[in-house]
């Protein structure tokens, strides 16, 4: 019954924002897959400036490959502690009859952490099935959890869920939202249960010269079995778009705090990345 409770929520809160994605007002989007006219495979390459902010837009139809490093330099409930982090994450659109998606994979490898082996953690895979508006672009597709961490290093679930959001676009601002639901549905039986939401605020400012400024991964986690957030970070994200030989690549940093501090966990956090795009594929 509380597993049934949990989905209904989550549902609830799809829904929610599946009606916020139908509201019109802004200006369209245009570039990296955003023409509402040609569609997202039949675009010409964005400008500098666009493409950019297109990086850090989740419905985006961008081939990109990031390379990050993600340092806690501090924890909570845990003084002296550190971790570090190797993040891999490919995205790749591509389509099926009428639909577009884009597929995005998170694989991070621990190279440091107090209470955990070092080595492949879990694989997080999503699948955007993505629309175009006037006012910008909404999508929804499952997201999956592989417990390719084991019990050493990862939850040793198998989680699935739904994953909803949109962008839309005003002057020089980019803002949305991107919901991802995980309900574990297999494998250990002795662990926890995956049951969580992921709220990511999305807000990025082009700044020129290439510059965009905005909201960090901020990643927001509801624990729908403890009942509370496990993680409500604040942060900002500082990125460059340059050119290394034919490739065009952002470098970025970001901080993170993370407010929930009544446990042992990430309290700050240093994002080093670089992502290589391929606007043309």
């Amino acid at each position: 019954m509380q597993r049934r409770l949990r989905w209904i929520a989550a549902l609830r809160l799809v829904v929610a924002l599946a009606a916020c994605a139908q509201l019109g007002g802004v200006r369209p989007i245009h570039g990296a897959g955003a023409a509402p006219d040609a569609g997202p495979w039949k675009v010409k390459t964005p400008p500098a400036e666009q493409l950019n902010q297109a990086a850090d837009d989740p419905t985006a139809s961008l081939m990109s490959l990031q390379v990050a490093d993600w340092y806690t330099a501090t924890f909570h409930k845990a003084p002296g502690a550190d971790a570090n982090t190797v993040v891999v994450r490919p995205v790749v659109p591509f389509r099926t009859g009428p639909l577009h998606h884009i597929v995005r994979a998170t694989v991070p490898f621990i190279t440091h952490n107090p209470g955990l082996d070092a080595g492949l953690s879990d694989i997080a895979l999503s699948d955007l099935i993505v629309f175009n508006r006037r006012w910008g672009r909404w999508g929804f597709g499952p997201v999956a959890l592989f417990p390719s961490g084991g019990s050493r290093i990862g939850a040793d679930k198998w989680a699935l869920g739904p994953a909803i959001g949109f962008t839309a676009r005003t002057n020089r601002l980019l803002w949305g939202i991107l919901n991802q639901n995980l309900f574990s549905f297999a494998g250990d039986g002795a662990r926890p249960d995956v049951n969580a939401s992921v709220l990511q605020p999305i807000l990025n400012l082009r700044l020129g010269n290439k510059w965009t400024i905005g909201a960090s991964e901020m990643l927001g986690t509801y624990d729908w079995a403890a009942g509370r957030w496990s993680s409500l970070p604040l942060g900002l994200k500082l990125a460059k778009l340059v050119r290394v030989s034919v490739l065009r690549v952002q470098v970025s940093a970001q901080y993170e705090h993370d407010f929930v501090d009544d446990r042992v966990g990430p309290a700050n956090t240093l994002r080093f990345g670089l992502k290589a795009l391929f606007p043309k594929w």
